[in-house]
């Protein structure tokens, strides 16, 4: 056991090895592709050996334990090899977690999570808590716990990360919804993608708190199979029955465990999703005991997340919004719903199961076209041919924004918005929407 290797030498990877060392484990990383520059420089300050471009069979199998990055899906070769001798694999935040005592808020779900999270974070920080940001975005939780602790942690998780996950308890678990996501690492099986997220609720307790939305089909359909010991407390756009946080007479009201109430139109991030965010991460604050007064103030001077329905520029008349951040089909049935012009709609990249059937009827009544930005654009055009929209098949981000600039009319938006993964033509969402506004710029 004293050996521990961890595969993936990103941001937790190198996070998680860090932490490994320093609670005096023999610590190996390997990563099959190149290590950024930075990652080795701080492996190299805690003396941890590394190998890049391979993974080296005798120097991983003989671990006690193994961290996996959550990106590494798990028919890798190493990973089935790993799981047929029997040696636990992990992630970094069940790792992490071992080695603090601080509240972690931790938020998932299919859309959402990563406003929320960042929404969340701000109220804790504009409070004067001593808290860090980690999980999807933020710093490596495992190297925050390492070098810098915090009284709390908000932490974006995604089913990924929940998958390697075993004894991590939340003080408070927020799922903002289930919708199909990331099947092709599930089987193609909604079950299984379903487990995963509720895996946020594993090991609660009733003096924990499990926040939730209260109309999500499958959130309330699987509610009593998991055997969730928490509090519960439900949010929803409306008053209804069960709900303890909602909108009423243009007021967010929060019933639980203090009453809190505010003013809509002072919140900073607008339409019925964000409504939704400002709950959660309402909920969240006031569970922590932050006064109402902070709470209100940081809901209403939240910047918002970068590519996440993010203005771009107006060019001639017409708005262009990057929301990158949409790699399934119902975050664009969001920025959809947002939509108060006539919309040309940029969408495509790799596709992981996807069934546009939900946005069909916003495309129809909101979109005057459509952009397909992809490698492969066929299932695109399957689905939305028949229309009757004009369509442009693009093979990069400087055709896409020239394309949807040609089609749209003055008082239009251009929303980038592409239901997929990036990696077919970019690095990243991030490199995408940097390429979106980057373009859109130029024009």
């Amino acid at each position: 056991m004293n050996r521990i290797v961890i595969l993936g030498a990103g941001e937790s990877g190198s996070g998680a090895a860090v932490l490994a060392k320093v609670k005096g484990f023999e610590t190996f990383v390997s990563d099959t592709s190149a290590i950024k520059s930075r990652y080795k420089t701080l492996m190299e300050k805690y003396n941890i050996p590394w190998e890049e471009g391979k993974h080296t069979e005798e120097l991983i199998l003989n671990a006690g334990e193994v961290i996996k990055s959550p990106g590494i899906p798990n028919e890798s070769p190493i990973i089935l090899k790993l799981k047929e001798q029997g040696t636990p694999i992990i992630s970094e935040i069940e790792f992490a977690g071992r080695y603090t005592d601080a509240k972690m808020i931790c938020i998932t779900g299919s859309n959402g999570k990563t406003t929320t999270t960042s929404l969340t974070y701000h109220i804790f920080k504009s409070a004067g808590l001593n808290v860090g940001l980690a999980g999807n975005i933020g710093k490596s939780l495992a190297l925050q716990v390492a070098e810098d602790k915090h009284d709390y942690y908000i932490i974006e998780l995604s089913s990924f990360q929940l998958d390697d996950m075993y004894k991590f308890r939340a003080n408070i678990a927020v799922l903002m919804n289930i919708t199909p996501d990331h099947l092709d690492r599930y089987d193609h099986n909604m079950q299984n993608y379903i487990d995963s997220k509720f895996r946020i609720t594993r090991n609660q307790t009733p003096e924990d708190a499990f926040v939730f939305w209260n109309d999500d089909p499958i959130i309330k359909q699987e509610l009593d199979k998991h055997g969730i010991h928490a509090h519960l407390y439900p949010f929803s756009a409306v008053k209804e029955d069960g709900a303890i946080a909602y909108a009423e007479d243009r007021e967010l009201v929060i019933n639980e465990p203090i009453t809190f109430n505010m003013e809509q139109e002072k919140l900073a991030l607008t339409g019925t999703h964000n409504l939704y965010n400002s709950l959660a991460a309402g909920i969240s604050a006031n569970l922590a005991g932050i006064t109402k007064e902070n709470i209100r103030k940081a809901l209403s001077d939240f910047k918002g997340v970068e590519h996440r329905l993010e203005k771009v520029a107006r060019v001639r008349g017409i708005e262009f919004i990057n929301d990158s951040k949409a790699t399934n089909v119902n975050s664009c049935w969001y920025a959809l719903q947002s939509m108060t012009t006539k919309t040309v709609l940029i969408l495509g990249g790799v596709d992981k199961g996807n069934d546009y059937t939900e946005i069909a009827r916003p495309v129809r009544e909101k979109c005057r076209a459509l952009v397909f930005l992809g490698t492969d654009n066929s299932k695109l055009y399957k689905f939305f041919g028949g229309f009757g929209l004009p369509i442009a098949g693009v093979q990069s981000m400087k055709e896409a924004v020239q394309a949807s600039y040609k089609m749209a009319e003055k008082g239009d938006t251009v929303l980038l918005s592409p239901c997929c993964a990036s990696f077919d033509l970019f690095r990243n969402y991030e490199d995408r929407g940097d390429q979106f506004k980057e373009n859109v710029r130029a024009l």
